[in-house]
Order: C-alpha cells, then sequence, then structure tokens
C-alpha cells in the first residue's frame, strides 16, 4: 500500500477534498464570512467506516470518529482514524485531527493535525487570527521539528475541520443542479478554494441503517498524483436538518475508496431523512 493511497484515505475521512475552480459550471460564492450554526450540537458523535476496493472486492479497512465538545464560547472538534487491526499488516493508520472554532461565526481558531500513517509522520498545529487574516504555523515531522511560520490569509478562512462543519449550515434549499457552493481553506501552510457541486436528490442505501433521502453533492477534484483527470467524487449528504455525510466514494490512483457511516449519537434533531 502506497503513501499516495493512504493520503487520500485520510483526505476522504474528513470529506474535505482539495477543489479547483471549474470555468464550465456555474457558481454560487459563499459570501458570509460567518454562519450560524443550526445543524449540529455538542456531544455529537459519527463513527464512518472505511472500504477500500479492488476489483469487485470492499475490503474494510478502518473507522473514523467524528465528536464535538461544546463550551460556552466555542465548539471543539475531533476526528480520529484508525485501521482495524486486521489491516495493520497492510497499512497501519492513526490519525488525529482538531479544530477549535468560535460559537458565533464558526471560524477556527486553532488546528492540529498529528498524522501517522505507515512510516510517515507529521504534525501540524495553526494559530488563526481571523481578524488580522494571519496564520502562525507549526509544520513538520515530529512537534519538536519545527518552528513557528507567519502567513498572510484572505478573509474567511476554513481549516481541515471547521470546513466540513461551516458547509453543514449551508443553505441548499434554493440549489440548482450544476450549482456549486464555494469556500476556501488554508492547508499544508498554503490556501486553497473550495468548489463542491451540487447534484440534486437522491434516496440512498446505507448499509446496516437502511434508506434515506439525501443531497448529492460532487467536488470538483484537483487532477495530479490522487486523482487522474475525469475523476469524480460523490458525496452524499442526509436532506434533514442534520445534513449529515452519509456516504461518500472516491476513486484513487490504485483503486476507490468509500466511507459509509456506521452509527450517530448526540444529533441536534431526528433523523428526518430515513425513509
Amino acid at each position: 500500500m502506497t503513501k499516495r493511497y493512504i493520503y487520500s484515505f485520510t483526505a476522504l475521512l474528513l470529506v474535505v477534498l482539495m477543489s479547483a475552480f471549474s470555468e464550465h459550471t456555474k457558481k454560487v460564492a459563499v459570501e458570509q464570512c460567518s454562519i450560524e450554526n443550526n445543524s449540529f450540537v455538542g456531544g455529537e458523535k459519527l463513527v464512518y467506516k472505511m472500504y477500500y476496493n479492488l476489483g469487485l472486492l470492499w475490503i474494510p479497512a478502518g473507522e473514523v470518529t467524528f465528536s464535538v465538545h461544546e463550551s460556552r464560547d466555542n465548539y471543539e472538534l475531533k476526528a480520529i482514524g484508525k485501521t482495524y487491526k486486521s489491516y495493520e499488516s497492510i497499512f497501519k493508520v492513526n490519525d488525529y485531527f482538531y479544530s477549535k472554532v468560535d460559537k458565533k461565526t464558526l471560524l477556527p481558531q486553532n488546528f492540529v493535525r498529528i498524522v501517522e500513517e505507515g512510516n510517515y509522520r507529521l504534525y501540524d498545529s495553526i494559530s488563526f487570527d481571523q481578524k488580522r487574516n494571519v496564520a502562525v504555523t507549526y509544520h513538520g515531522k515530529t512537534k519538536s521539528d519545527t518552528k513557528p511560520q507567519v502567513y498572510r490569509l484572505n478573509s474567511c478562512m476554513q481549516d481541515l475541520m471547521s470546513n466540513i462543519y461551516f458547509m453543514r449550515n449551508l443553505d441548499m434549499a434554493n440549489m440548482k443542479k450544476g450549482d456549486q457552493i464555494g469556500t476556501q481553506m488554508f492547508f499544508d501552510k498554503a490556501v486553497y478554494p473550495i468548489h463542491i457541486g451540487y447534484g440534486g436528490k437522491e434516496t440512498k442505501d446505507i448499509k446496516g441503517l437502511g434508506n434515506f433521502r439525501t443531497l448529492k453533492l460532487i467536488p470538483n477534484v484537483v487532477e495530479g498524483k490522487v486523482f487522474k483527470k475525469g475523476d469524480q467524487i460523490s458525496i452524499w449528504v442526509s436532506d434533514d436538518k442534520n445534513r449529515i455525510p452519509m456516504m461518500i466514494e472516491s476513486p484513487i490512483s490504485v483503486g476507490s475508496v468509500k466511507a459509509v457511516l456506521k452509527s450517530h449519537s448526540g444529533l441536534k434533531y431526528n433523523f428526518d431523512s430515513k425513509i
């Protein structure tokens, strides 16, 4: 198993994918710098099961757990991804992602990423000053290897974790097929524009949970090491007030991967999208 594969595996776990602007589709820009949280609450926990595919066989490879802790002024968002013990002999993953966001704006204040994938190691910490549009990063193999670096940012900047919860709160009621949702993210010491196309409503069978009404989202992927020209990622989000990612399917350089919601608890609303 290659580092190239496992990197896309982790990105898919976080439902945040490097995307580029498309000149051939209608765009819907995200104009607001902040957004009110109407989709999640402290105590929410979502567990996803990851599958890797070669040919007709889908292999269960691991799980990722998303959780939300709520304090007076902030939400603390965590995602922990691990491979199953039966899969560790092929490629062991132990990843930790954390973001502290302002409750009033859902803009990030601090972000931490600790990656252990095979022999690959990464420590990445970012402190955001949203008023001054500045980020201070510590980026290296381990925390002790890092030195502070300062970056100038655009306004309304998200991180890898906060972007997921920000997107869950966008109003899609009046969107049409081909429209796009736009935002931006600071990741790996660079700013990335994110555009995700709206693919309409679909009924989706989620293994172990049943049938759900969903909204289909299609990120515009960047052609390169992980994705090739013509690749399409599909994300199905619950068509209810929770806006939970239910399933994600993605091609990669050596097959394809799929994330499926396994369990949920602490939701803010009833799971009304279930049929």
